[in-house]
């Protein structure tokens, strides 16, 4: 009897060991997997949290002496942060700490037009194509001998960050593109759209004309307080939010490039023959091969495309992102938390 037990016990122990032995090997394969999967999570933001950049410098580029911000380690690997028309370098204020916290080198340029970036000669003419701004992004990562980075903006910078994947994707690592696939053309602008959607445009064609140059020339601060508005629906943002960005538009050069931007989309003014093969090149609506992340806000009220009207645009690795909580057409801003994510995210895909 004593045997039987005995072989029983060892049976069971055995069992128990093999069990145990199980469990604790399933332990580790999940904390494994878990730590496969776990990924660097940004910490939460209040919008407005920062009202200003650590540091401010200049640098001779390409045609320009480019005004930026950078935040975190020299020798981190690269990030750059375009923003739009018509705001500036503080659609990445908050964004540019978690990216640096986070051991990234964030470059957060004024777009030419902008802020303290200046022409360095006054003959060079102020053109706001498409093709001449991506081409401003590679001469400033030459300037600060970047050799690939991030980009990641909206607006006019999602459109110059799409362009440069294009044109340029060995200096892209990866992208972060708001409102998605922005690249078009002259052709492609003469097309008319349904009434609704040329309501939206209301300002492309005020600029079209002297007037609206003119108006634009006198009331730039608050024309660019309407749109703010009207793009961001939902976003309460104060006057000291908005006058700290409104100052980047005092630039000599802005309304130019504003206007010429405008009126080159529409076809109504020629840009620079040295840039005529990189439109043409573009012209083709060419896929992006780089991993991207595209992002939509909630309540943006700019024209913007659907996702599924671009999503096959995107051959690299690809991920698209609804941001809700009433979030608008400044999505770094409105949201900095998940535009910071982004950038991670986009890294690892």
């Amino acid at each position: 009897m004593s045997e039987k037990i005995d072989s029983r016990r060892r049976g069971f122990m055995s069992m128990a060991a093999l069990g145990l032995a199980a469990s604790q090997l399933g332990m580790f394969g999940s904390a494994e997997a878990q730590t496969t999967l776990a990924k660097p999570v940004v910490p939460p933001v209040k919008p407005g949290s920062n009202t200003s950049f650590a540091a401010l410098k200049q640098i001779k580029a390409g045609l320009l002496d480019v005004g930026y911000a950078e935040a975190g380690p020299a020798d981190g690997p690269p990030v750059i942060l375009l923003h739009g028309w018509p705001y500036d370098i503080y659609s990445f204020v908050d964004v540019a700490p978690l990216l640096a916290a986070r051991g990234y080198r964030v470059i957060v340029p004024y777009l030419r037009g902008y802020g303290s970036t200046r022409f360095l000669s006054a003959d060079t003419m102020r053109n706001g194509q498409p093709a001449a701004l991506a081409t401003d992004i590679v001469a400033l990562m030459d300037a600060l001998k970047i050799q690939q980075a991030t980009l990641a903006g909206f607006d006019w910078g999602a459109r110059t960050a799409d362009i440069v994947s294009v044109l340029w994707p060995e200096r892209v690592k990866s992208l972060v593109s708001v409102s998605g696939y922005l690249i078009g053309s002259q052709e492609a602008g003469k097309m008319p759209l349904p009434p609704e959607a040329e309501l939206q445009w209301w300002y492309q064609f005020y600029f079209a004309t002297e007037r609206g140059r003119a108006g634009y020339e006198k009331y730039r601060h608050d024309f660019a307080k309407l749109i703010w508005r009207l793009a961001s629906p939902k976003w309460q943002f104060d006057d000291a939010t908005y006058d700290r960005s409104a100052a980047a538009l005092n630039n000599p050069d802005h309304v130019d490039i504003t206007v010429h931007n405008y009126r080159w989309r529409q076809g109504l003014v020629a840009g620079e023959a040295k840039y005529d093969a990189l439109e043409q090149r573009l012209a083709q609506a060419p896929t992006i091969g780089v991993n991207t992340i595209t992002m939509e806000g909630d309540a943006n009220g700019a024209p913007h495309p659907p996702a599924s009207a671009y999503a096959s645009k995107f051959t690299g690795k690809y991920e698209h992102r609804n941001i809700t909580g009433g979030i608008g057409h400044n999505l770094p801003q409105e949201a900095p938390q998940a535009f910071a994510q982004a950038v991670l995210d986009v890294d690892r895909l």
